[in-house]
């Protein structure tokens, strides 16, 4: 993190919290339509999207713009709150493995257990919250979810859900949510720290000082590409972890390789990367989102960051 060997303490923390709302407010509408391409096109029945695009056009034409933000409100506390501890966490761990040791470049033996422990602690949160969100975006309009036991609300469809399946039903898909955190902060926070180092080497060469603006284009693309290459390396895991979390039987299988075994065999490599479409789409945006607030946030704030 930089020179100041004592952890600001709240202040990572709030750099994070403002990198998560800025990644809502980007990224959750690719999330709906990837959710709902997930779950029907994996499925024997129901409407089958064409892509993406026809997916976002059919819940645009059904259900309007807030159609897109379905789910919403859950995922801006949520992400909020799980991003502040995954920047903090990264942040602070990075700090204490250095040692307050200048270093030249990035260190993998730094960065990839700071961000696979900061991972780690997040999907705790994750996974309920991403139960919920997954189970109100697959009862759209289009759904093959009867009716009769539908969610009214997040908090209808949380306790409906600890009343039928107990306190352990909120935290089904556990630890593929976990897996799926611990494994992608480490490909993303390497790829941004990376991306970051080299073209900072790169535009140090020239004769011109560092403006806000290289700095924001900086921002923007390695939070991008470290998005796409989160989503690019678990995405499998991902298509799991929804099939895991719809299932409208608590007796099916939770384990994420038998559940991918399982859609690899009806469904191929395709299946497996159910959504890869939306989900790239929006990783660039949303991660480049979420870095650039992050890095502005940690400058106005006065954090370190090297």
């Amino acid at each position: 993190m930089g020179e100041s060997s004592a952890p600001s303490g709240y202040k990572e923390y709030l750099a994070g919290l403002l990198a998560g709302v800025a990644t809502v407010i980007t990224g959750h509408p690719f999330d709906t339509v990837k959710v709902k391409l997930q779950k029907h096109n994996t499925e024997v029945h129901g409407i089958k999207y064409r892509n993406g695009l026809h997916c976002t056009a059919r819940i645009l034409a059904t259900e309007g713009v807030r159609g897109l933000y379905t789910g919403a409100t859950s995922s801006f506390v949520g992400v909020a709150f799980e991003s502040s501890l995954l920047f903090g966490i990264y942040s602070q761990t990075k700090q204490s493995l250095q040692g307050g040791v200048q270093s030249t470049g990035p260190q993998p033996q730094v960065i990839i257990p700071s961000a696979a422990f900061g991972g780690a602690i997040i999907s705790f949160i994750l996974c309920p919250s991403e139960l919920v969100k997954c189970r109100m975006q697959v009862q759209g309009t289009d759904s093959v979810v009867p009716k009769s036991c539908s969610y009214s609300s997040p908090l209808d469809c949380a306790l409906k859900t600890i009343k039928g399946d107990g306190v352990t039903g909120i935290f089904r898909g556990g630890s593929t949510t976990l897996l799926r955190e611990s494994l992608g902060n480490a490909v993303f926070f390497s790829v941004y720290e990376y991306v970051r180092h080299y073209l900072h080497l790169q535009l140090n060469t020239g004769s011109f000082n560092h403006s806000n603006l290289i700095n924001m284009g900086i921002g923007i693309l390695s939070g991008g590409l470290g998005g796409v290459a989160f989503w690019s390396a678990v995405l499998p895991l991902d298509v799991a972890k929804t099939i895991i979390q719809t299932a409208p039987d608590k007796s099916s299988p939770t384990n994420p390789f038998q559940v991918l075994n399982s859609i690899y065999r009806r469904a191929g490599l395709r299946g497996c990367y159910a959504g890869l479409g939306p989900t790239i789409v929006r990783a660039f945006p949303a991660n480049a989102a979420a870095i650039v607030t992050w890095e502005l946030a940690m400058k106005l704030l006065e954090i370190k960051n090297d």
